[in-house]
């Protein structure tokens, strides 16, 4: 595919709606414009909130089907053999893992997001105190992230003795010591769309002695992570947004090759047992990813997730990351043209090193004026208090989408 980047037109001349007709023709000829048809969309609409709940991939639910009907009506129990319903989590692991920069065998897929996260933080925290000296005491949290990743946190620091302290992203170097056990980042701001430094901070992080702790919700799918390369600790993400697994699709869990034989979950259930099936009183955890295991795997939204991959078939995720800039570059220059001024307030930073695949705009009655967008076929979605959002998923979304969903907003303000 092409290295140049898509928003570099001879044709920014003509008007916008026919720049991103052009746009639109280059991008099916030699870009992802082409895998539009591996989604079920509705007609007409402009789906801007693939970073909430990704589209339907068409295979899916031919899929679903057979795994109802066939796999459980027809093979039953059989059916975790001879279906491959056992080993779907590990198997569904190393399918996520080149979207993230992982290697095989570092991933494993089940449960939520949360409960992952809870895994990796006490996980953290007792790796931390098994290779220091037990002095760190504190789990730096970043001070902006989703409430729930707070949540969360708080509650495995109260577990493991660790003491809470939010931090903003930029400032994690400056407040790292000799007393921090581990730090909890998000890759994505999921309001204001800021992509944040995941290879400076992991690099800061480790250089202090403690571990790294990522959410890649809103990354993941959406840009390289190459979590590997940076040695990063741990990490976890949901696969209902730009991974369009659907909705509450098992999340999954990363834990690096180094911290596996020491990786000590605060949930340790029969599924990770190193002999499962032998029923014994005393828990051995396996070897691996499946250490992340806990309990009997949500197979059919598990299945569904594993088709829903099937759209990243020859898939590169530099290309997605460079359609995805040139998405929002554009979407950005048609607000400014069609937008009145002063109506609307751009909150995602304009450098691409700092961007994610989403523009939030900041506006008054933004509750209300999403709900008339969305009544006007172009769905995006609101964070209170006054936040527009809209989410770019490249493999579905297109120049025509970004310049129409802009232009009605402009119309709402007209």
């Amino acid at each position: 595919m092409s290295e140049t980047p898509l928003s570099e037109t001879p044709l920014s001349e003509t008007p916008l709606s026919i720049r991103a007709e052009a746009l639109d023709a280059r991008d099916t000829e030699d870009g992802l414009g082409k895998l539009r048809d591996r989604f079920s969309l509705p007609p007409g609409l402009v789906y801007l909130d693939g970073n909430s709940l990704g589209a339907l991939p068409a295979a899916v639910p031919g899929r679903v089907a057979d795994v109802v009907a066939r796999e459980w009506g027809e093979l039953l129990i059989r059916s975790w053999d001879e279906s491959g319903w056992w080993t779907a989590p590990e198997r569904i692991g190393d399918r996520i893992a080149p979207l993230v920069g992982a290697a095989p065998g570092r991933i494993v897929v089940g449960d939520s997001t949360s409960v992952n996260l809870f895994k990796a933080l006490v996980g953290a925290a007792r790796l931390a105190a098994a290779t220091t000296d037990g002095g760190r005491d504190e789990l730096l949290v970043d001070a902006t992230t989703f409430p729930t990743d707070g949540y969360i946190a708080a509650s495995a620091a109260r577990m493991t003795g660790l003491k809470v302290v939010p931090v903003e992203p930029a400032a994690v170097p400056a407040a790292l010591g000799p007393r921090t056990a581990a730090v909890l980042l998000n890759h994505v701001d999921y309001r204001t769309g800021r992509l944040h430094d995941l290879p400076g901070l992991t690099a800061a992080i480790r250089a202090a002695g403690a571990l790294s702790v990522w959410d890649l919700c809103h990354s993941a799918g959406a840009l390289p992570v190459d979590l590997e390369e940076h040695g990063v600790d741990l990490a976890v993400g949901c696969t209902y947004k730009y991974l369009n697994g659907g909705p509450g699709s098992p999340a999954y869990l990363y834990v690096a090759g180094r911290h596996q034989a020491g990786f000590d979950s605060p949930l340790p259930g029969w599924n990770s047992h190193a002999d499962p099936f032998a029923m014994t009183p005393g828990y051995v955890p396996a070897d691996g990813a499946r250490r992340g295991r806990v309990g009997t795997p949500d197979i059919l939204s598990m299945l569904a997730l594993e088709a829903a991959l099937d759209v990243w078939e020859g898939v590169s995720v530099a290309d997605v990351r460079r359609k995805s800039l040139a998405l929002t570059d554009f979407f950005l220059e048609c607000v400014e043209a069609y937008v009145p001024g002063g109506k609307v307030e751009t909150v995602t930073p304009a450098a691409h090193a700092e961007r994610g695949s989403q523009v939030s705009l900041r506006t008054e009655n933004a509750s209300a004026v999403m709900r008339e967008l969305i009544a006007r076929g172009v769905v995006g979605d609101f964070r209170a208090p006054d936040v527009l959002r809209f989410g770019f998923t490249p493999l579905y979304v297109g120049f025509a989408d970004a310049e129409r969903a802009a232009r009605t907003l402009g119309h709402i303000y007209g």
